[in-house]
């Protein structure tokens, strides 16, 4: 599956803000809890149990991402300049270390039951409340996915993923289960529990990684770093006095919803002021239409002339 940030162009799912589709996330976990629940009661089924137990894990990481979002949507203000959007990371990073702590709660109950095996129980029944509930979130997964790419949000993005995994897990425990009912061997249960205790660890890891990373400022996506060449080479090429200017010193760096770059732009010596800044307001409302939500800063100098930061790191080299 694809990061968010290769996407650009928002889809009808975007239609509905962050918040309506996390509170629509906490509706279908309290759903799912229920449903999993039952299930794993009415078979006495490990498998299922550690599977609602997860549900758990859904409702609170979707809690927390909806009081994120909440705070990633405030504007920018004395304190916080550059706005709130980083807030969507912690998110994120606080659902991988809520999907590993569920992780290795399931360990401890799967080990306990791998030492004193239970036949599984009314497996009809467990079976269609398990496969309800993976329905409902499956959906909800598929559309976070849409909304995630239109509104370029990782807490969406990072509920959509931990979503799917859960439908995946799901599957593989139905699939057990009905395996120990033909085959009796009462150990596929638990082991089946401690299978989906460490896929859902290597989720939780992912989603902590992907969160530093963007705390850390990372760089944006290549094809957004590419579109952003290619416009302003395009720039270059179709305006009369393109011709005559040079970039250089290009950085980005994302923050959840919103994207920022930095570059120099050399222009002749002897242009006037207003002259140079004007076509600096071409450019860069140019390029804020090619990436959308990016915020550019373009520094003027005179072409010969290179920024003292630019100096320093080459007599550094």
């Amino acid at each position: 599956m694809p990061s968010i940030d290769s996407f650009s162009r928002p889809t009808a799912s975007a239609a509905l803000s962050p918040r309506a589709w996390l509170r629509c996330s906490i509706a279908v976990a309290l759903l799912t809890i229920v449903l999993k629940g039952l299930a794993g009661y009415v078979t006495n089924s490990m498998g299922l149990i550690s599977d609602a137990m997860e549900s758990f894990v859904n409702l609170a990481s979707a809690m927390f991402a909806l009081a994120m979002v909440t705070i990633a949507a405030r504007p920018a203000d004395a304190d916080h300049p550059y706005g709130h959007h980083k807030a969507e990371y912690f998110s994120s990073g606080f659902e991988g270390v809520l999907i590993v702590g569920a992780a290795l709660a399931i360990l401890w109950a799967a080990v306990h039951r791998l030492l004193a095996p239970q036949p599984i129980e009314q497996l009809g029944w467990g079976l269609v409340l398990a496969t309800v509930s993976s329905g409902f979130n499956g959906a909800l997964s598929w559309a976070l996915f849409r909304a995630a790419r239109g509104h370029r949000s990782i807490a969406l993005e990072a509920d959509a993923r931990h979503l799917l995994a859960d439908v995946w897990t799901s599957a593989a425990v139905l699939v057990g289960i009905v395996a120990v009912h033909f085959t009796g061997w009462l150990w596929l249960d638990p082991v089946l529990a401690i299978g989906v205790a460490l896929n859902i660890v290597r989720e939780g890891v992912r989603l902590v990684w992907r969160s530093s990373q963007g705390l850390m400022d990372v760089a944006l996506d290549a094809e957004s770093q590419a579109v952003l060449m290619a416009t302003l080479e395009r720039f270059k090429a179709t305006t009369p006095e393109g011709a005559q200017v040079r970039f250089d010193d290009i950085v980005t760096r994302g923050a959840a919803q919103r994207r920022f770059a930095d570059l120099h732009m050399h222009v002749p010596g002897d242009w006037s002021l207003q002259r140079a800044a004007t076509l600096r307001d071409g450019l860069e409302q140019s390029l804020m239409e090619a990436v959308p939500g990016l915020r550019v800063t373009i520094q003027l100098l005179p072409l010969g002339m290179e920024a003292r930061a630019t100096q320093l790191e080459e007599s550094a080299g």
